[in-house]
């Protein structure tokens, strides 16, 4: 589902992955994190999609909120292990959105 109800200005928090060979409990794990992460104050929305790249973008009220997600002890937890064993490689990047548009077919 494509996050529409978002209003600039906001952070987007786009985390790239390409995963590796040995995925036990990933997709509980990944569950688990966008559950936590909704909880979280200054959490706005999420878009994900995976093929063999994986992109999952997260929506925050500001860097406060992404510092205090980035620093939640599970978080911290399940990001240790997908270094170790989910991830073969991935990338993270920040942006603040200063402006949107969309489309809607009715």
């Amino acid at each position: 589902m494509i996050v529409s109800h978002l209003k600039p200005p906001y952070y987007a928090v786009v985390f790239t992955t390409l995963l590796a060979e040995d995925l036990t409990d990933y997709q509980k794990t990944a569950e688990r994190m966008e559950m936590l992460a909704e909880q979280q104050e200054g959490y706005l929305g999420i878009e994900s999609a995976r093929n063999e790249l994986g992109i999952t973008i997260s929506y925050w009220k500001d860097l406060e909120a992404i510092t205090k997600w980035k620093n939640n002890i599970e978080h911290t937890e399940a990001r240790n292990r997908g270094r170790k064993q989910w991830y073969q490689q991935y990338q993270l990047r920040i942006c603040k959105v200063e402006r949107e548009y969309g489309f809607v077919r009715e």
